[in-house]
Protein backbone atom coordinates (compact mmCIF):
# COMPACT_ATOMS: atom_id res chain seq x y z
CA UNK A 1 0.00 0.00 0.00
CA UNK A 2 0.90 3.61 -1.04
CA UNK A 3 1.93 5.63 2.61
CA UNK A 4 -0.56 8.26 3.23
CA UNK A 5 0.31 11.92 3.51
CA UNK A 6 -0.64 14.96 3.78
CA UNK A 7 -0.55 17.36 0.66
CA UNK A 8 -1.61 20.91 0.01
CA UNK A 9 -2.98 22.05 -3.30
CA UNK A 10 -3.35 25.73 -3.83
CA UNK A 11 -5.47 26.67 -6.49
CA UNK A 12 -7.16 23.01 -5.17
CA UNK A 13 -11.33 24.22 -5.84
CA UNK A 14 -10.44 25.48 -9.78
CA UNK A 15 -10.46 23.10 -12.78
CA UNK A 16 -7.49 21.49 -12.49
CA UNK A 17 -6.59 21.25 -9.04
CA UNK A 18 -10.10 20.02 -8.14
CA UNK A 19 -9.06 16.87 -10.38
CA UNK A 20 -6.02 16.54 -8.44
CA UNK A 21 -7.70 16.62 -5.35
CA UNK A 22 -10.21 14.16 -6.04
CA UNK A 23 -7.00 12.12 -7.49
CA UNK A 24 -4.99 12.06 -4.26
CA UNK A 25 -7.70 11.13 -2.39
CA UNK A 26 -8.35 8.40 -4.50
CA UNK A 27 -4.78 7.10 -3.57
CA UNK A 28 -5.34 7.42 -0.25
CA UNK A 29 -3.91 11.08 1.05
CA UNK A 30 -5.04 13.73 3.24
CA UNK A 31 -5.66 16.81 1.07
CA UNK A 32 -5.22 20.43 2.24
CA UNK A 33 -7.20 22.33 -0.71
CA UNK A 34 -6.74 26.32 -0.58
CA UNK A 35 -7.83 28.43 -2.69
CA UNK A 36 -9.72 32.15 -2.66
CA UNK A 37 -12.56 31.39 -5.11
CA UNK A 38 -11.45 33.59 -7.31
CA UNK A 39 -11.93 31.77 -10.68
CA UNK A 40 -12.24 28.39 -8.54
CA UNK A 41 -15.33 27.43 -7.33
CA UNK A 42 -16.77 25.64 -4.14
CA UNK A 43 -19.23 23.34 -6.36
CA UNK A 44 -16.03 21.69 -8.43
CA UNK A 45 -15.28 20.17 -4.95
CA UNK A 46 -18.58 20.15 -3.33
CA UNK A 47 -18.70 16.26 -3.43
CA UNK A 48 -15.28 16.19 -1.47
CA UNK A 49 -16.77 17.99 1.48
CA UNK A 50 -17.99 15.18 3.45
CA UNK A 51 -14.89 13.23 3.17
CA UNK A 52 -13.04 12.94 6.41
CA UNK A 53 -9.68 13.21 4.32
CA UNK A 54 -10.26 16.36 2.35
CA UNK A 55 -10.26 20.08 4.36
CA UNK A 56 -10.70 22.95 2.42
CA UNK A 57 -9.48 26.44 3.29
CA UNK A 58 -10.43 30.02 1.50
CA UNK A 59 -6.80 32.04 1.45
CA UNK A 60 -5.06 33.95 -1.05
CA UNK A 61 -1.46 32.46 -1.77
CA UNK A 62 -0.20 36.03 -1.90
CA UNK A 63 -0.28 35.91 1.99
CA UNK A 64 2.36 33.50 4.31
CA UNK A 65 0.35 30.14 4.83
CA UNK A 66 1.08 28.32 8.09
CA UNK A 67 -0.02 24.49 8.26
CA UNK A 68 1.78 20.91 8.40
CA UNK A 69 1.87 19.05 5.26
CA UNK A 70 4.26 16.45 3.61
CA UNK A 71 3.63 17.34 -0.03
CA UNK A 72 2.89 20.83 -2.38
CA UNK A 73 1.17 21.12 -5.63
CA UNK A 74 1.51 24.65 -6.30
CA UNK A 75 -1.67 25.47 -9.03
CA UNK A 76 -2.71 28.97 -7.62
CA UNK A 77 -2.98 31.31 -10.26
CA UNK A 78 -5.48 32.40 -12.87
CA UNK A 79 -5.09 30.62 -15.97
CA UNK A 80 -7.27 31.97 -19.17
CA UNK A 81 -6.66 35.40 -20.78
CA UNK A 82 -10.00 36.98 -19.63
CA UNK A 83 -9.31 36.10 -16.20
CA UNK A 84 -5.48 37.12 -15.79
CA UNK A 85 -5.83 40.13 -17.32
CA UNK A 86 -8.64 41.44 -15.23
CA UNK A 87 -6.16 42.36 -12.24
CA UNK A 88 -2.88 41.98 -14.87
CA UNK A 89 -0.90 42.94 -11.08
CA UNK A 90 -2.70 40.60 -8.79
CA UNK A 91 -1.91 37.69 -11.40
CA UNK A 92 2.14 38.48 -10.93
CA UNK A 93 1.42 39.11 -7.33
CA UNK A 94 -0.43 35.91 -7.42
CA UNK A 95 3.04 33.91 -9.60
CA UNK A 96 5.79 35.40 -7.56
CA UNK A 97 4.50 36.11 -4.26
CA UNK A 98 2.49 33.30 -4.03
CA UNK A 99 5.79 31.29 -5.03
CA UNK A 100 7.56 32.89 -2.45
CA UNK A 101 5.29 31.68 0.31
CA UNK A 102 4.92 28.18 -0.67
CA UNK A 103 8.13 28.04 -1.37
CA UNK A 104 9.29 29.39 2.02
CA UNK A 105 6.57 27.28 3.52
CA UNK A 106 8.07 24.45 1.49
CA UNK A 107 11.46 24.98 3.02
CA UNK A 108 10.52 25.00 6.52
CA UNK A 109 8.82 21.56 6.63
CA UNK A 110 10.86 20.52 3.90
CA UNK A 111 9.07 19.31 1.93
CA UNK A 112 8.51 17.91 -1.88
CA UNK A 113 6.77 21.06 -3.83
CA UNK A 114 5.56 20.92 -7.90
CA UNK A 115 5.20 24.22 -9.53
CA UNK A 116 2.40 24.54 -12.27
CA UNK A 117 4.04 26.28 -14.62
CA UNK A 118 2.74 26.46 -18.49
CA UNK A 119 3.51 26.69 -21.89
CA UNK A 120 3.41 30.43 -21.79
CA UNK A 121 6.75 30.58 -20.82
CA UNK A 122 7.97 29.77 -24.41
CA UNK A 123 5.80 32.92 -25.82
CA UNK A 124 5.10 32.85 -29.42
CA UNK A 125 8.02 30.34 -30.34
CA UNK A 126 10.51 30.31 -32.69
CA UNK A 127 10.87 26.12 -32.51
CA UNK A 128 8.30 24.03 -32.80
CA UNK A 129 7.69 21.89 -31.21
CA UNK A 130 8.39 23.48 -27.63
CA UNK A 131 10.74 21.42 -25.97
CA UNK A 132 12.06 22.55 -21.97
CA UNK A 133 15.95 23.46 -23.75
CA UNK A 134 13.91 26.22 -25.67
CA UNK A 135 14.12 29.73 -23.52
CA UNK A 136 10.96 30.91 -25.34
CA UNK A 137 10.28 34.22 -27.19
CA UNK A 138 8.29 36.46 -24.99
CA UNK A 139 7.47 40.09 -24.97
CA UNK A 140 7.84 41.21 -21.45
CA UNK A 141 5.61 44.21 -21.69
CA UNK A 142 2.55 42.72 -23.46
CA UNK A 143 -1.01 42.47 -22.83
CA UNK A 144 -0.16 38.75 -21.50
CA UNK A 145 3.31 39.21 -19.92
CA UNK A 146 1.88 39.38 -16.15
CA UNK A 147 0.94 35.58 -16.63
CA UNK A 148 3.65 34.94 -19.11
CA UNK A 149 6.35 36.30 -16.85
CA UNK A 150 4.99 35.55 -13.89
CA UNK A 151 5.22 32.14 -14.44
CA UNK A 152 8.84 32.30 -16.12
CA UNK A 153 9.92 33.86 -12.45
CA UNK A 154 8.17 31.74 -10.38
CA UNK A 155 10.35 29.06 -12.51
CA UNK A 156 13.36 31.01 -11.42
CA UNK A 157 12.87 31.42 -8.06
CA UNK A 158 11.90 27.55 -7.81
CA UNK A 159 15.17 26.74 -9.14
CA UNK A 160 16.63 28.92 -7.32
CA UNK A 161 15.46 27.23 -3.83
CA UNK A 162 16.78 24.12 -5.33
CA UNK A 163 20.12 25.41 -6.18
CA UNK A 164 20.28 27.76 -2.74
CA UNK A 165 18.14 25.27 -0.55
CA UNK A 166 18.30 22.08 -1.76
CA UNK A 167 14.52 22.31 -1.95
CA UNK A 168 13.19 19.65 -3.39
CA UNK A 169 11.45 20.88 -6.58
CA UNK A 170 9.37 19.55 -9.38
CA UNK A 171 8.41 22.08 -12.32
CA UNK A 172 5.71 20.86 -14.86
CA UNK A 173 4.99 23.17 -17.99
CA UNK A 174 1.29 22.30 -18.90
CA UNK A 175 0.02 22.52 -22.43
CA UNK A 176 -3.66 23.55 -23.22
CA UNK A 177 -5.80 21.11 -20.97
CA UNK A 178 -9.63 20.59 -20.96
CA UNK A 179 -12.38 18.73 -19.47
CA UNK A 180 -15.67 19.11 -17.12
CA UNK A 181 -15.35 21.89 -14.90
CA UNK A 182 -14.07 24.25 -17.25
CA UNK A 183 -15.97 27.12 -16.16
CA UNK A 184 -18.20 28.58 -19.42
CA UNK A 185 -17.06 32.18 -19.23
CA UNK A 186 -13.43 31.25 -19.11
CA UNK A 187 -12.95 32.80 -22.95
CA UNK A 188 -10.40 29.32 -23.38
CA UNK A 189 -10.80 28.25 -27.14
CA UNK A 190 -12.57 24.83 -26.04
CA UNK A 191 -15.12 26.36 -23.93
CA UNK A 192 -15.60 29.39 -26.43
CA UNK A 193 -16.47 26.98 -29.45
CA UNK A 194 -18.47 24.03 -27.59
CA UNK A 195 -20.58 27.01 -25.64
CA UNK A 196 -21.21 28.79 -28.83
CA UNK A 197 -22.00 25.79 -30.95
CA UNK A 198 -24.62 24.39 -27.98
CA UNK A 199 -26.20 27.60 -28.18
CA UNK A 200 -26.31 27.99 -32.10
CA UNK A 201 -24.45 31.18 -31.89
CA UNK A 202 -21.57 32.25 -34.16
CA UNK A 203 -18.10 30.16 -33.44
CA UNK A 204 -15.61 32.91 -32.80
CA UNK A 205 -12.26 32.16 -34.98
CA UNK A 206 -9.49 34.44 -34.35
CA UNK A 207 -7.50 35.11 -36.57
CA UNK A 208 -7.59 33.11 -40.25
CA UNK A 209 -8.01 29.96 -37.50
CA UNK A 210 -4.60 28.30 -39.45
CA UNK A 211 -3.29 29.07 -36.08
CA UNK A 212 -2.92 25.66 -33.89
CA UNK A 213 -3.07 24.68 -30.75
CA UNK A 214 -2.90 20.95 -28.70
CA UNK A 215 -5.34 20.07 -26.42
CA UNK A 216 -4.65 17.08 -23.65
CA UNK A 217 -7.81 16.00 -21.31
CA UNK A 218 -7.61 16.80 -17.54
CA UNK A 219 -7.51 13.23 -16.75
CA UNK A 220 -3.81 12.61 -18.53
CA UNK A 221 -2.57 15.35 -17.18
CA UNK A 222 -3.30 14.47 -13.71
CA UNK A 223 -2.07 11.53 -14.45
CA UNK A 224 1.31 13.32 -15.62
CA UNK A 225 1.53 15.64 -12.41
CA UNK A 226 0.93 12.66 -10.12
CA UNK A 227 4.00 10.80 -11.52
CA UNK A 228 6.21 13.97 -11.89
CA UNK A 229 6.09 14.18 -7.72
CA UNK A 230 6.80 10.89 -7.25
CA UNK A 231 9.75 10.63 -9.32
CA UNK A 232 13.12 10.69 -6.80
CA UNK A 233 14.34 13.90 -5.98
CA UNK A 234 17.08 14.13 -8.89
CA UNK A 235 14.05 15.10 -11.00
CA UNK A 236 13.27 18.53 -10.85
CA UNK A 237 12.21 19.48 -14.53
CA UNK A 238 11.26 21.62 -15.99
CA UNK A 239 8.82 18.70 -17.67
CA UNK A 240 6.15 19.00 -20.65
CA UNK A 241 3.03 17.92 -19.82
CA UNK A 242 0.54 17.91 -23.10
CA UNK A 243 -0.63 15.77 -25.88
CA UNK A 244 1.52 16.14 -29.16
CA UNK A 245 -1.23 16.19 -31.62
CA UNK A 246 -1.98 19.40 -32.97
CA UNK A 247 -5.50 20.65 -34.44
CA UNK A 248 -5.87 23.98 -36.40
CA UNK A 249 -8.82 26.07 -34.76
CA UNK A 250 -10.86 25.94 -37.86
CA UNK A 251 -10.28 22.01 -37.45
CA UNK A 252 -11.47 22.23 -34.22
CA UNK A 253 -14.29 24.58 -34.64
CA UNK A 254 -15.54 21.87 -37.45
CA UNK A 255 -15.66 18.77 -34.56
CA UNK A 256 -17.25 20.76 -31.99
CA UNK A 257 -20.15 21.56 -34.46
CA UNK A 258 -20.32 17.88 -35.95
CA UNK A 259 -20.29 16.40 -32.42
CA UNK A 260 -22.54 19.13 -30.86
CA UNK A 261 -24.94 18.88 -33.89
CA UNK A 262 -24.79 22.49 -34.30
CA UNK A 263 -26.18 25.02 -36.63
CA UNK A 264 -23.70 27.97 -35.79
CA UNK A 265 -21.40 29.74 -38.73
CA UNK A 266 -17.85 30.35 -38.77
CA UNK A 267 -17.27 34.27 -36.88
CA UNK A 268 -13.50 35.83 -37.85
CA UNK A 269 -12.15 38.04 -35.84
CA UNK A 270 -8.41 40.00 -35.47
CA UNK A 271 -5.95 38.01 -33.75
CA UNK A 272 -5.17 39.47 -30.05
CA UNK A 273 -1.86 40.32 -29.23
CA UNK A 274 0.82 38.18 -28.68
CA UNK A 275 -1.28 34.80 -29.63
CA UNK A 276 0.90 32.48 -29.83
CA UNK A 277 0.35 31.07 -33.77
CA UNK A 278 1.65 27.25 -32.61
CA UNK A 279 1.81 25.45 -29.48
CA UNK A 280 2.87 21.77 -29.87
CA UNK A 281 4.61 20.10 -26.60
CA UNK A 282 7.68 17.90 -27.00
CA UNK A 283 6.85 15.13 -24.31
CA UNK A 284 9.85 13.26 -24.84
CA UNK A 285 11.23 13.57 -21.40
CA UNK A 286 7.98 12.85 -20.01
CA UNK A 287 7.69 9.99 -21.71
CA UNK A 288 11.16 8.47 -20.93
CA UNK A 289 10.98 9.41 -17.21
CA UNK A 290 7.50 9.12 -16.67
CA UNK A 291 6.24 5.87 -19.04
CA UNK A 292 3.41 9.12 -19.49
CA UNK A 293 1.79 10.14 -22.30
CA UNK A 294 -1.52 11.08 -23.21
CA UNK A 295 -4.43 8.31 -24.10
CA UNK A 296 -7.46 9.89 -24.65
CA UNK A 297 -8.11 10.96 -28.25
CA UNK A 298 -9.37 14.65 -28.93
CA UNK A 299 -12.91 13.31 -30.13
CA UNK A 300 -13.28 11.23 -26.89
CA UNK A 301 -12.53 14.11 -24.24
CA UNK A 302 -14.55 16.19 -26.38
CA UNK A 303 -17.90 14.57 -25.84
CA UNK A 304 -17.10 14.57 -22.05
CA UNK A 305 -16.96 18.08 -22.02
CA UNK A 306 -19.69 18.90 -24.33
CA UNK A 307 -21.82 16.84 -22.15
CA UNK A 308 -20.65 18.79 -19.28
CA UNK A 309 -21.24 21.90 -21.03
CA UNK A 310 -24.85 20.83 -22.35
CA UNK A 311 -26.02 20.31 -18.58
CA UNK A 312 -24.45 23.19 -17.16
CA UNK A 313 -25.93 25.81 -19.61
CA UNK A 314 -29.44 24.86 -17.91
CA UNK A 315 -27.85 25.16 -14.91
CA UNK A 316 -29.14 28.84 -12.54
CA UNK A 317 -24.71 29.28 -11.58
CA UNK A 318 -23.87 28.27 -15.61
CA UNK A 319 -26.78 30.71 -16.81
CA UNK A 320 -25.32 33.28 -13.86
CA UNK A 321 -21.87 32.89 -15.21
CA UNK A 322 -22.70 33.52 -18.95
CA UNK A 323 -24.85 36.57 -17.94
CA UNK A 324 -21.94 38.17 -16.17
CA UNK A 325 -19.60 37.67 -19.42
Amino acid sequence: MQHSKRIMVTGGAGFLGSFLCERLLDQGHDVLCVDNFFTGSRWNVAHLLSNPAFEIIRHDVTFPLYVEVDEIYNLACPASPIHYQHDPVQTTKTSVHGAINVLGLAKRLKARILQASTSEVYGNPDIHPQPEAYWGNVNPIGPRSCYDEGKRCAETLFFDYWRQHSLRIKVARIFNTYGPRMRPDDGRVISNFVVQALQNKPITVYGDGSQTRSFCYVDDLISGLVRLMATPDGITGPMNLGNPAEFTMLELADLVRELTGSRSKIRFMPLPVDDPRHRRPDIGYAAATLDWAPETPLREGLGRTIAYFDKQLTSPRGRHQLAAE
